[in-house]
């Protein structure tokens, strides 16, 4: 049984709260301390809390984290790219060692087994350290930074602070180098955006010297070299108390800014940012196009603004040489990296154009006609606009096929635009002409003038054949004759026969065949046999009509039968009285 949960084997899961430090053989999971929001060590005065906290975006995933208690800010994590879950473990065990496991692996570990660790504490200051005998510090989160940079934290040569990733999965790091402090975009070959050293509002309190550390120390960041000599100081707020704790945070939009954690509200965070300018962060609009001061983005010129602003192509080596071209990007551009990386080149424009033609690496190129500065970029970022003009005559390499530039073979968008009008007129054509159609079709119907289809060419071969058969009148003909069938003369085989009269006074007995149970086969047999009636009263019988419908209701298995014509009738002449 655990008597001390604080001081247990690994056998036992801790489920209090700790302050100050921790001793060898703690474990504990985010579910054992949810009474507690996830925080299982504080700082002495409960400035800061060493806790498992949600994620932005799962709320069942853990990070563990040191969070500034009053603000709810988080100042480093463990497991940024890693997340945990509930069950999860974080262990310090009894060689000394600090790991955090998922499933069974480790995730994270301070790398400390027998190194003579002896206790963990997190400090007021935002630190946590693992010490050991006369608390010497073994190890410190203040040397493994995450995204941010608290009072005091040295910042030194071989650290570096990294971002979240942006919405396009970039993120940004800021590492000392080269005598410098830099800020870059983390592309497949990183390219650095701000220098401290390219800083105008830096003060210069030594001139010379190569900065080798960085610390924020009250209001200002102050940068120092090997020998701990100050040299420069980067103010970045009014508040000159020396007592604040500031944060300086480097987000996934790719700036640095500064926050007094002592203020507990956003009304204590300072309005400088680094760098100055928005439009020289590497990203603050999409690849290619142009950032104005005003945050004003715009496709260049050369480029299809409707295909997302791009050249048409992907990693340049995955084209051939032939397929691809440069284009001038319009006049008055630079970009973020300039002034910061070195040439890659120095000759004249048509060198620098030939030599990213010739490099399949090279997607975007800048030449300055005074230095004869020739650069490439295989990664292509934002564009800067200025209204001031600029001394980089840049040019783009775009796909020579999908005629992205204006200067190539075809314009892309000119070729949607002409597609698009070919496809309206063909549909309108196809409308038109079924519009036509239909319309013939009706005047021809209305006007009895329809051209049989093969069903009625049989239904006249069939009456042509007949022997005797009278001549045919048209349905609209027989309504007019017999006055919409009024005058009923008797009922005879299949049908009613009724009385009718023609323009020229001929009258007429029109039978109306009805019932047929057999549909064509009995309508014809029908039909047949009026062709060869002879009666007294049926003298040069010379009429029928030319259409036929049959009305049976004789149902079978596929409904009642139509036989889909347009009357069913035979018409004789009258040639004496009834």
């Amino acid at each position: 049984m655990c008597l001390f949960v604080l001081f247990q084997s690994d056998s036992c899961m801790a489920t209090f709260q700790a302050i100050g430090k921790l001793k060898p053989g703690f474990q504990g999971a985010q579910m054992n301390f949810i009474d507690e929001g996830g925080l299982f060590l504080l700082s002495n005065n409960s400035l800061f809390g060493l806790s498992f906290t949600t994620t932005d975006k799962d709320v069942t995933l853990f990070l563990l984290a040191i969070v500034h208690l009053s603000t709810k800010r988080i100042v480093w994590s463990a497991n940024r790219a890693s997340p945990v879950e509930n069950f999860d473990k974080f262990v310090f065990d009894d060689t000394g060692n600090a790991v955090l496991r998922t499933g069974g692996s480790v995730i994270w570990s301070t790398s400390t087994a027998n190194k003579g660790v002896s206790a963990m504490e997190l400090q007021d200051s935002g630190n946590l350290v693992l010490l050991g005998s006369a608390d010497r510090i073994v190890w410190q989160s203040f040397d493994h930074p995450a995204n941010s940079l608290l009072s005091n934290q040295n910042f030194s040569e071989g650290m570096k602070l990294v971002s979240n990733p942006s919405a396009s999965n970039l993120t940004y790091y800021l590492e000392i180098k080269s005598g410098d402090m830099l800020l870059y975009a983390n592309y497949r070959n990183p390219q650095p955006y701000w220098s401290i050293r390219r800083d105008n509002r830096r003060i210069i309190d030594k001139v010379g010297g190569d900065v080798s550390v960085a610390s924020l120390n009250g209001n200002s960041w102050r940068f120092y070299d090997k020998s701990k000599a100050l040299l420069w100081q980067f103010i970045f707020s009014d508040n000159a108390d020396t007592n604040s704790t500031w944060v300086a945070s480097l987000g996934d939009d790719g700036f640095i800014t500064f926050y007094n954690l002592q203020s507990g509200s956003s009304n204590g965070n300072s309005p400088t940012r680094i760098p100055a300018d928005s439009c020289s962060r590497p990203e603050p609009c999409n690849s290619y196009e142009i950032c104005y001061n005003s945050n004003r983005c715009q496709c260049p010129s050369v480029l299809d603004s409707k295909d997302k602003c791009g050249p048409g192509i992907g990693f340049s080596c995955n084209e051939s040489q032939g397929s691809v071209e440069l284009v001038n990007a319009g006049n008055g551009l630079s970009y973020f990296a300039l002034g910061l990386v070195p040439p890659s080149s120095k000759g004249n424009l048509d060198g620098c154009k030939s030599s990213c033609l010739a490099n399949c690496s090279c997607l975007a190129m800048f030449h300055e006609e005074k230095s004869q500065n020739c650069f490439h970029f295989e990664t292509v970022g934002s564009l800067q606009g200025s209204n001031n003009g600029s001394d980089f005559v840049s040019y783009i390499k775009v796909s020579r096929n999908g005629g992205h530039g204006r200067d190539s073979g075809g314009d892309r968008g000119n070729k949607k635009k002409v597609l698009l009008v070919v496809a309206i007129l063909l549909v309108t054509t196809l409308i038109t002409v079924g519009l036509l159609y239909v319309g013939i079709r009706c005047y021809q119907k209305q006007n009895g003038v329809l051209v049989d289809s093969p069903k009625e060419a049989e239904e006249d071969n069939f009456l042509e054949n007949i022997s005797g058969m009278p001549i045919r009148f048209s349905h609209q003909d027989l309504q007019i004759a017999t006055n919409n069938f009024t005058t009923k003369l008797g009922q005879g085989g299949f049908g009613s026969v009724y009385e009718g009269v023609l323009p020229d006074g001929t009258r007429l007995a029109v039978k109306q065949l009805e019932g047929i149970g057999q549909g064509k086969k009995e309508f014809r047999a029908e039909v047949s046999s009026i062709g060869s009636i002879h009666h007294l009263h049926l003298m040069n019988s010379h009429f029928y009509l030319s259409s036929f419908k049959s009305t049976s209701e004789h149902s079978t298995s596929l409904g009642p039968l139509d036989l889909n014509s347009c009357a069913d009738f035979s018409a004789v002449r009258l040639s004496g009285p009834r």
